[in-house]
């Protein structure tokens, strides 16, 4: 009986959490940033490009690209053929007449304005619309609804992201929040502390294409759990205690 007062008075000890442990967006000072959001094109990124202008006729030929039968690669069956371009191991796209056009590290706007270049000497003035078809982001840890988001327009915040993964749980530490990103084929992991203010100044504060965030459970969630594991072996003990007893008295 002792034993168990001792674990309950260390998970009461521990489960304890204050405000600064909890509320985002602590701090009265204003921050000023210039966080400018830029996407830059990435190997095994799926996009679509449209060309159009005055003269549909000659501008058909630039707009019939190869196309992919599941963009979920075996996550989702029976989706129907995507037209677009897979940016293959080499960073480059497949394009109709021009042939191999290298997309890897541009921006919309960068990518836009090259291939404006390649199609001068075929097209007048045409109008380019890029999109990226398979833009995720992954949301794992104590939120309320983990898993896999596609992001249609290709510009989310960590906040925002968190919003569709339901908000953090209450069992969630606000202040170690761990965001696994590639860059240039390595595995980085950057931390931010959503309690305070200055973390929107944080490089991972918009996420890119296939960025995982991890939210690690409070030391109460840990404790808790403990806790209900050695209740579960405590029981067990009890219970074969007792019917060795019982059967060793009759």
């Amino acid at each position: 009986m002792k034993f168990f007062y001792f674990l309950l008075f260390n998970f009461l000890l521990f489960s304890c959490a204050t405000r600064k442990d909890i509320v985002y967006f602590q701090g009265s000072e204003q921050v000023n940033t210039d966080n400018f959001y830029s996407l830059r094109f990435r190997k095994d990124d799926f996009i679509s490009i449209n060309i159009s202008g005055i003269d549909e006729s000659s501008y058909k030929l630039f707009n019939s690209p190869q196309s992919v039968t599941n963009l979920n690669k075996g996550y989702t069956n029976g989706v129907p053929p995507i037209n677009g371009y897979l940016i293959d191991v080499n960073g480059n796209i497949d394009f109709p007449v021009i042939g191999t056009i290298k997309l890897e590290g541009l921006t919309r706007y960068e990518a836009t304005e090259l291939l404006k270049d390649k199609l001068k000497d075929y097209l007048q003035n045409p109008v380019i619309s890029i999109q990226i078809q398979n833009f995720r982001v992954t949301i794992l840890g104590e939120v309320r609804n983990p898993g896999t988001f596609t992001i249609p327009n290709e510009k989310i915040s960590i906040i925002e992201a968190l919003g569709l993964a339901g908000d953090l749980t209450i069992n969630a530490v606000r202040k170690n929040v761990k965001v696994i990103r590639e860059e240039n084929n390595i595995k980085k992991e950057y931390l931010i502390d959503l309690t305070k203010k200055d973390f929107i100044l944080s490089p991972v504060f918009y996420l890119n294409q296939n960025d995982i965030v991890y939210i690690e459970p409070n030391r109460a969630k840990i404790n808790s759990s403990m806790v209900s594991s050695a209740a579960g072996v405590f029981i067990s003990i009890a219970t074969l205690l007792v019917t060795t007893i019982n059967t060793i008295s009759k």
